[in-house]
């Protein structure tokens, strides 16, 4: 292997592309809401992954390390963009799986393993611990050397790279009140949030208060202890602009519903965008919701971060061109919808 750092590797598309989304459910409360396309920016490290890599992948080269270890689910996105990384930028990768081995392996564990990661498993209990450091002496002792990635990949270096993200919605989207983010592990809200207040991205606050909306994508309760506990390594200080919204997990982490379902068949023929269940189409119903109950506010501008791959659908308006350069914005249109019943996929384990 011959480590190289992000410099020199595949070019992501950056900034990536906002879009407007025209939907009458919110125009009649006159709420703009905007798509941050940050699925877009690369094919293999799509949304927050690049964002949360990139600073890390620096480290590990700069540290002589040619073996990066990481944690997650079976269902993990970041699982999948850890080894598609390693794969691009010349790193053997593990990735520590929770719970037991189940074969055929699911897609996401399939393309982790196409990357050239090595899998192994540790069972829940064992699994729970995964932040212990005699835990990760073992697996040196069984591995060797790596660099280790926590679960979900949020750690200070990866919330460095999320705060660019508020850098990027802040000259895009001058006129910004909100920004919604799907939340599994805290690190992306922790710094879109502290972006926004210009810590991290700018050498003075901005203007005017802007405020960033995560979205729960697991039950439990503790993200809001994570949250500020990552900001707090990484800045000294917690900021106060940011809330967790609970309440649309559809049961728990890569689990869904038939209200989830529905959600997602809608909005595809509304727009033509299918949206990823796991995190993407959660974060998407609580902005729907809570516009329509008054938690945003009439006449606000919100951003939406899709942080997870989204497919284009033949049925919808066309979803618009979305725009390069800093500023520029594409449209999504909105017809009217069909009452569609999508097949219910098994869901895996809720990852607690």
């Amino acid at each position: 292997m011959n480590p190289r750092t992000p410099r020199d590797g595949p070019v992501p598309r950056l900034p990536s592309p906002v879009v407007e989304l025209h939907d009458h459910r919110l125009a009649a409360r006159s709420i703009r809401l905007l798509l941050k396309r940050d699925d877009l920016i690369h094919p293999d490290l799509p949304g927050n992954k690049w964002r949360k890599l990139a600073h890390n992948l620096t480290a590990a080269a700069a540290a002589g390390h040619d073996t990066l270890l990481t944690f997650g689910g079976a269902y993990s996105n970041h699982i999948a963009a850890t080894a598609a990384a390693g794969r691009h930028y010349g790193y053997a990768t593990i990735g520590v799986i929770r719970g037991e081995e189940h074969q055929p392996l699911n897609p996401v564990l399939a393309a982790a393993t196409a990357h050239g990661m090595h899998l192994t498993y540790l069972d829940r209990t064992r699994y729970r611990n995964r932040a212990d450091p005699a835990l990760h002496t073992r697996l040196r002792a069984h591995f060797g050397r790596f660099y280790l990635l926590p679960e979900g990949g949020s750690n200070p270096l990866a919330v460095t790279g999320c705060a660019q993200l508020a850098g990027e919605l802040l000259t895009q989207i001058p006129d910004l009140d909100l920004a919604y983010v799907p939340v599994g592990t805290g690190g992306t809200l922790a710094g879109l949030a502290a972006g926004l207040t210009g810590t991290g991205t700018a050498p003075t606050a901005p203007t005017r208060p802007r405020r960033a909306v995560g979205v729960a994508v697991l039950r439990g309760g503790f993200l809001p202890g994570e949250v500020a506990a990552l900001q707090q390594a990484t800045f000294g200080a917690v900021t106060t602009n940011w809330t967790v919204a609970d309440g649309f997990h559809a049961g728990g982490y890569a689990r869904r519903d038939r209200t989830l379902d529905t959600f997602i068949a809608d909005f595809a023929t509304r727009h033509g965008l299918l949206l990823d269940w796991v995190y993407v189409a959660k974060m998407m119903r609580a902005v729907f919701t809570m516009a329509d109950d008054g938690r945003i506010p009439a006449a606000s501008t919100v951003a939406a971060v899709i942080t997870g791959r989204c497919e284009t659908t033949d049925t919808g308006t066309a979803t618009g061109t979305a725009g390069d350069a800093a500023g520029d914005t594409g449209t999504a249109g909105d017809r009217a919808p069909t009452d569609p019943h999508p097949p219910r996929h098994a869901a895996p384990d809720n990852q607690q």
